[in-house]
């Protein structure tokens, strides 16, 4: 393994991965989603694949914040031993998630209003609405525009305008466990959000049956730095900040996208893992 300086000046084991980026175009990027395709993402714009020096941040997860770098890993247990039971995911889960971030961010309100279940393993992971693979496209769920829109659709617009007229603070985070563990391939890189130029984060529509929504790929820059947490399993979850409301110097915005370990062995287990997409909102 190579070493990478962290900003404690402590270096950090780190492994080579490949990335995959936008090649910044004069013409907004688009492509069409799975949700419309029914399979693979159609994509039309050119993407690279940058070989990038990837830490672990088990060293300084302690340290690790979704305000600061855009991330953090927790140690959680679910109760749930099937999270491919989408009652018990719709239930138990649901409520389990709900108590994480109610006392991480001290919130008044966490709003799910999407479950992603996804593997490398033959033609991806069952979800209601077909199966899905790892995204290995680098990028950032949500945008300066659709951040808002989206808090809108899934609030409802009154709400949302209520909510910020009294100052409330609207965060859209992921919570990212494996299904099983520990994971030893295809595991998830996340950028340190302060690391990332306001320029590489390109806007690129998204288009669905019945809307069109609005997601950051992101191009290569030099400064960037790049985390994953090695081997992580069951009993541990990230939380990734898609958007959020504020905007006063902390992370906004984090890039991630699943990556290939070189030293993978070819009798490792599918990386298998389930995404919940919330607003966390603190009033």
């Amino acid at each position: 393994m190579s070493q990478l300086r962290s900003d404690a000046a402590e270096p950090l084991p780190s492994v080579e991965g490949a990335l995959s980026f936008i090649v910044p175009q004069d013409t907004k990027p688009v492509f069409h989603s799975t949700a419309l395709t029914g399979g693979e993402a159609k994509i039309f714009f050119e993407l690279e694949d940058v070989s990038v020096p990837v830490a672990d941040m088990r060293p300084i997860a302690e340290n690790l914040s979704v305000d600061t770098q855009g991330f953090e890993l927790l140690h959680h247990e679910t109760q749930v031993d099937d999270l491919y039971d989408d009652a018990a995911v719709d239930s138990t889960y649901h409520a389990e998630v709900e108590d994480i971030l109610r006392e991480r961010f001290d919130a008044t309100h966490v709003a799910i209003f999407d479950v992603t279940r996804r593997s490398d393993d033959t033609g991806g992971a069952r979800n209601p609405d077909g199966l899905r693979g790892p995204a290995t496209r680098v990028h950032v769920d949500y945008t300066v525009a659709s951040g808002p829109q989206r808090a809108k659709d899934v609030l409802s617009e009154a709400e949302y305008e209520r909510l910020i007229e009294a100052g409330a603070r609207i965060l859209q985070v992921n919570v990212w466990r494996p299904i099983s563990g520990p994971v030893k391939r295809s595991p998830l890189a996340l950028a340190d959000a302060s690391s990332i130029a306001t320029e590489e984060l390109v806007a690129t529509d998204q288009v669905f049956a019945d809307r069109v929504g609005e997601i950051y790929q992101v191009a290569h820059g030099a400064g960037q730095r790049w985390y994953y947490a090695s081997e992580i399993d069951r009993d541990e979850i990230l939380l990734i900040k898609g958007w959020d409301s504020i905007d006063d110097g902390r992370a906004r915005f984090t890039p991630h996208g699943a990556f290939e370990l070189q030293e993978t062995g070819p009798d490792a287990q599918p990386r298998e893992s389930i995404e919940v997409r919330t607003f966390v909102i603190i009033e």
